[in-house]
């Protein structure tokens, strides 16, 4: 039996119901989209390696998106995150008999442990120091995989890796993909929901206002060391997925042009929300690599778009499209307000 309020309102109605019903319609509407995207990549070759590319740049820059966008801290050691999980990867495949699912598990343990260690190691540095001392960390780290050639083989890099099993069953390539996206939409929706939650509102205070946050008896030195390890841990997911699907890893697969763009996708997508990493990804793989009319000159348009954004619109395209999505209900509510009240003042007649 369904509860009707004294004035005739179900109990989902009110602020409360409608911001379940926008959220439902979120999950549902960017659920039906990355189904959309498994569709069109379909048996098209190169429409399937902009999908792999585009979720790989996706979960980068959702690694990126909570230490960086909502707790201010700039790390730029991501390329190594990234490279720890394609290795993981490729060691697994060619040193070992183990599943591949469990070379996913440990290199996003690896990467975790890694930011978790070099966040403690200069947790005393903001701003440009700490964006130069991991940007050093990242060429370090790349210098490492050509020199361990008894580990990472080098130059030459790791490949003949083997296809990802689940169950038994081989995955295609399509499959793969369609592992990519929903891991891609999972993500989101649950940084997405972090975001509001008391996490995250704590963590975004502590960007602003990090004294407060400390007064309240929330350690902000250990907030930012959680996000930066889970942050790691993402964007290993998106190396390992990359080099499942190419069967193959060298230290120039992850480079750290890669970690320049994936800062600015959020500020190009929108940093309210989660999505707003992935729409910058999305627009990234198009303009550098599907638009063949901008030819080599996508990265130069993706700067341009960037600065645009930031001159003209500050929040993103998703935060704009939200703000006309608000004003269009607001003028919609009010055409049904002034159509209820004419039709009453009709029958009252």
């Amino acid at each position: 039996m369904t509860a009707v309020s004294a004035h005739g309102e179900t109990p989902h109605a009110g602020p409360a119901g409608r911001l379940r019903s926008a959220e439902t319609a979120r999950v549902l509407g960017t659920l039906a989209l990355t189904l959309g995207v498994i569709a069109w990549a379909g048996g098209d070759l190169f429409r399937q390696d902009l999908a792999i590319l585009g979720a790989t740049y996706a979960l980068l820059a959702l690694g990126m998106y909570m230490p960086f966008n909502l707790a201010g801290v700039l790390s730029l050691a991501y390329s190594a995150y990234v490279a720890i999980g394609g290795y993981a990867v490729g060691l697994v495949a060619t040193k070992t008999g183990w599943p591949l699912p469990l070379a996913f598990l440990l290199g996003a343990v690896a990467s975790a442990a890694l930011a978790v260690a070099l966040g403690f190691a200069t947790r005393r540095l903001s701003g440009f120091y700490l964006a130069a001392v991991t940007l050093l960390f990242g060429v370090a780290f790349q210098s490492f995989l050509l020199d361990a050639k008894g580990i990472t083989g080098g130059a030459l890099g790791i490949g003949s890796i083997r296809p990802l099993t689940l169950f038994g069953a081989e995955l295609d390539r399509l499959s793969l993909i369609a592992l990519a996206l929903l891991t891609v939409w999972i993500v989101a929706v649950a940084m997405d929901r972090v975001r509001r939650s008391p996490f995250g509102v704590a963590l975004q205070s502590s960007r602003d206002v990090p004294a407060a946050v400390e007064a309240a008896g929330v350690g902000v030195p250990a907030l930012r060391l959680t996000v930066l390890g889970a942050g790691a841990a993402v964007a290993s997911l998106g190396g390992a997925l990359f080099t499942t699907a190419n069967q193959t890893i060298g230290p120039d697969t992850f480079t750290l042009h890669l970690v320049t763009l994936a800062i600015f996708m959020p500020l190009l997508g929108g940093q309210g929300s989660a999505w707003g990493a992935v729409l910058g990804a999305v627009l990234v793989v198009q303009l550098t690599f599907n638009l063949q009319i901008f030819e080599r000159a996508g990265s130069l348009i993706f700067g341009v778009a960037v600065l645009a954004v930031l001159v003209i619109a500050p929040r993103g395209i998703l935060g704009y499209a939200g703000q006309a999505a608000r004003w269009l209900h607001r003028r919609l509510a009010r055409a049904r307000g002034t159509a209820q009240g004419t039709g009453s003042g009709g029958t009252a007649r």
